[in-house]
């Protein structure tokens, strides 16, 4: 949500200025938006498959906007998974699955461990798994990337046109105002796309994406853990190996 709230909040930014300085319409020009928009697309496309840009909107969507589970609070699931799995039996944690629906790699997790996988199986599968979603989110994560590289690139071949445009017809004058509206309107466009689109959405995509990756690697060890049926103590302190000093859990203490 705070995604949203900032890109929305610097478009209105942008468009105040412009109300202040005169009027918005002094700055959308057809040809510019052409050049530099599906400029940008075209060009990008070139470095990808379709099936891969087909993926990136999906895949910006479950990175940006659906939220995940806190890593200390994952930790503390697992090893509330695993003391019960060890009081109760580990087909008890069957009981738990409608609980814990909301996130559907810790309940592929568990219906692995209660159909009876091996440890070494249930590790493999699951690192497996978290390995295919990374890779899914980088790539989408490339794209927008490119997407900033580009966009920047499109302003300014937007802008030699618009000057040799304007060289072109000196004679006449009344080409030079539009010409060179298409001149700074497309290095205009491609500022904005790159710097308050492309590129904070990839960073903010990477970061949510490294998050999902550390929570997947807690529930990867805490089922592994309950699979190999191990002290709840020793998997606290597993788990303490792979967070950040700020979300390790004394949950045993």
């Amino acid at each position: 949500m705070s995604s949203l709230i900032g890109l929305l909040s610097g478009f209105a930014l942008i468009f105040i200025a412009t109300l202040i300085g005169g009027t918005p319409a002094a700055f959308v020009n057809s040809a510019g938006i052409l050049v530099v928009i599906l400029g940008t697309f075209a060009v990008t496309a070139i470095s990808f498959t379709w099936a891969e840009l087909a993926d990136t909107p999906k895949s910006m969507w479950s990175i940006l906007f659906q939220s995940h589970a806190d890593p200390t609070d994952a930790a503390y699931t697992v090893i509330q998974l695993a003391e019960r799995a060890r009081r109760d039996g580990i087909l008890e944690l069957e009981k738990v699955l409608p609980a814990i629906d909301n996130e559907p790699f810790l309940t592929k997790a568990v219906e692995l461990v209660i159909d009876g996988s091996t440890a070494e199986e249930v590790e493999q599968i699951l690192q497996r798994e978290a390995g295919a979603v990374s890779g899914r989110h980088l790539r989408s994560i490339d794209v927008l990337r490119r997407a900033g590289e580009v966009s920047p690139a499109m302003g300014l071949i937007g802008t030699l046109i618009g000057l040799v445009q304007m060289l072109g017809n000196l004679d006449d004058p009344t080409t030079i105002g539009p010409a060179m509206a298409v001149a700074l309107l497309t290095t205009f466009y491609g500022a904005i796309l790159a710097h308050m689109v492309f590129i904070p959405l990839a960073a903010k995509a990477e970061r949510n994406s490294s998050d999902e990756s550390l929570l997947n690697s807690v529930y990867t060890l805490g089922l592994t853990s309950i699979s190999r049926q191990e002290n709840p103590r020793r998997l606290e302190m597993l788990i303490n190996t792979v967070l950040p000093p700020a979300k390790k859990v004394a949950y045993f203490e």
